[in-house]
This record gives C-alpha cells, sequence and structure tokens, in this order.
C-alpha cells in the first residue's frame, strides 16, 4: 500500500538516526566546545593513526590542543584526509571533489574549519544544502514538477532522478547566493523568474549509506515557472528535465530510480500542498517528525564525559522514539 511505502521510504532516509543501537556505537567530534560531528567506530580506528591531529578518548574524538585556530585545523585534517585517500581506505574519497564545506555546529554558529566536501561524511559533519522545488500550473497537465535526470558521471546519486535545483552551501556563500547560483548553473533559471523564489522553511534527515554519515539540513524554495518556461543545465551535471503532473510524482519519488536524500524535499512540497494528507497516510504527524528530524540534539554546545555524545530517548519526540530500530547495515546509496 502506498502509506507503508511512504512510511518505509521515511525511516530509510533516515536509517542512521532510528538505529539506536549504531548512534550508541559513535563518538561525538568536538571543537571548541561544540559538538560538530560524530565519528563511527570505522572511521575512529583510522583516526588512531594519526594522534598528532586526532585526540581519541572513551568519550570523544578532539582535535590536538595545537589546532587551535581555523586554518591550522584545516590544514591538518586536509593532510589527514590525503593520506586517506592515498591510501584508498574509504569510498567516498574516490570522489574528492576539490570543494569544501565549512565545520559548525549550526548554520548560525561560527565556522571553525573547512573540510573537503567528499570527506564531511566520514566525520558525520552537519552539512546544510539549498532545494527549490520547480512547479508549474499547467492549463492542460495542472499543478506540475519538473525533475531533473542527475548526470551519469555524478560522483554520486550518477543518473538518478532528484529535484529541478539542488546543491550543497560551499565555502563563501550563503543559503540564498547558493539558490540563485545553483538555478542559474543546474537549470539556467533567470533572474526575472527568481525574484518570485519563495522560502518555505526546511528539511532535516538523518541518513548512512557505505560513503558515511549524512546529516542534512535542506533550505527549501518553491518556485512557479512559466507555463512555457523549460529548464536548461548549464554546468553538465545534468542529463535532461522531466515535467511531471503531480498525481504522478509520488510513485516515482517512491521508486529506487529518485535520489534517496532529495526525497523529503519532495515530500515536504506534497504534504504542503494537499497531496498528501490523513486520508491518504494515516500517519502523517510521524511523517512530518521524520522530515524534520531534530538535529540540533547532536549538533551543540558539548558536554564531555556524558557518554558518546547521543541524548538519551526521553529528550527524542516519543513517535521518533518508537520508531528506533535494531542495528542494521547501512543503506546502498545506489537504492
Amino acid at each position: 500500500m502506498l502509506p507503508d511505502l511512504i512510511m518505509d521510504r521515511a525511516r530509510k532516509m533516515n536509517c542512521f538516526f532510528l538505529n539506536r543501537h549504531r548512534l550508541d556505537s559513535c563518538k561525538p567530534l568536538i571543537i571548541e566546545d561544540f559538538q560538530v560531528g560524530l565519528i563511527t567506530p570505522e572511521v575512529m580506528r583510522q583516526l588512531q593513526e594519526f594522534p598528532d591531529v586526532f585526540v581519541c578518548s572513551e568519550a570523544s574524538v578532539q582535535l590536538h590542543p595545537s589546532l587551535n585556530d581555523y586554518k591550522t585545523r584545516s590544514t591538518a585534517v586536509e593532510q589527514v584526509l590525503n593520506q586517506l585517500r592515498k591510501n584508498d581506505v574509504f569510498i567516498t574519497l574516490r570522489g574528492w571533489r576539490d570543494e569544501c564545506y565549512e565545520v559548525r555546529a549550526d548554520i548560525s554558529e561560527p565556522s571553525l574549519m573547512r573540510m573537503e566536501r567528499a570527506a564531511t561524511c566520514l566525520f558525520g559533519i552537519r552539512q546544510f544544502g539549498v532545494d527549490i522545488n520547480g512547479y508549474v500550473n499547467h492549463p492542460e497537465l495542472g499543478l506540475s514538477l519538473w525533475m531533473q535526470r542527475r548526470s551519469q558521471s555524478k560522483p554520486r546519486w550518477g543518473g538518478k532522478l532528484d529535484n529541478v535545483v539542488g546543491g550543497g552551501l560551499s565555502v563563501g556563500f550563503t543559503v540564498e547566493e547558493t539558490a540563485h547560483k545553483e538555478a542559474m548553473e543546474e537549470a539556467g533559471i533567470p533572474e526575472y523568474i527568481l525574484k518570485n523564489l519563495q522560502p518555505v522553511g526546511n528539511v532535516m534527515i538523518f541518513f548512512e549509506s557505505e560513503r558515511g554519515l549524512s546529516p542534512n539540513t535542506e533550505f527549501v524554495y518553491d518556485l512557479e515557472f512559466p507555463v512555457d518556461f523549460v529548464p536548461e543545465n548549464q554546468d553538465g551535471e545534468v542529463e535532461s528535465f522531466h515535467l511531471v503532473p503531480i498525481k504522478d510524482v509520488l510513485p516515482i519519488v517512491l521508486s529506487d530510480e529518485f535520489k534517496t536524500t532529495s526525497l523529503p524535499v519532495v515530500l515536504d512540497f506534497l504534504v504542503r500542498h494537499g497531496v498528501i494528507d490523513t486520508e491518504s497516510d494515516p500517519e502523517l504527524g510521524l511523517l512530518s517528525e521524520l522530515l524534520h528530524i531534530p538535529l540540533g540534539y547532536f549538533y551543540r554546545r558539548a558536554t564531555l564525559g556524558a557518554g558518546p555524545g547521543v541524548p538519551p530517548p526521553p529528550l527524542l519526540p516519543p513517535p521518533l522514539v518508537a520508531c528506533m530500530q535494531p542495528a542494521a547495515d547501512a543503506e546502498p546509496e545506489d537504492k
């Protein structure tokens, strides 16, 4: 049944968050008294080989005290990552991007260092991005959503269907600047259309794949396209675009053809536009919570000595605690 599939996918995109055993096996990554990441046992074993950079203990992983500013931290960690990449230890480093993300507890907090984008999932670094729902009120098709098919050459999720525009916040760009930059690069959307860009909130998920952890916060925008506007890729990272009538959207995004970590953005759109309601999904309340995982419980000022840095179940909303599952393998990224 469709409601069961919706909830199954919502749990899948939060497979790390809902795996209590896996959560408890991780150690918090602490920088300047802020928890900025989570370290899995597999990554911990590798970091212990670099004691001049990482101080690993039963309670946490911290950077060496000599690394006390943005530049020294960024340089030292990059050297470790280059060594791990040379040794081909982690699959995610094969997709090295030469693009950095800021490392911080929240979007409003100062950046403590920067890190190669492909490596952030190894450290459970909080990732921020922008997604645009490009929709059309078509005279024949009715409400419809534009989707893109990602280029096969993309290092992650190559060939999958995706939101019409989406991208991560790179060093030096604000949320709004990223929205405009990605809209032009990915879909060739001109400024006269972008002036109608509407911020509608965010979605937050905590996913794990064989590449690592993805604690994602996506800032979401809705944008109505003129009926005669057709997106056109500018940077070679999109294979094609497709206009999908709203009645056909849900089966597509729930299939393995759609990028898992973009699914919450579309589900949020469908909830807000009444396509998913309590009749079509009796667990709508729980679905809404799974679209807005409380990442602030992990990424905040740290209290060392309080265990692995994961808050006890009573701090979480009761429906989410009830969803927590026993240990399971990370999701294959191509699923």
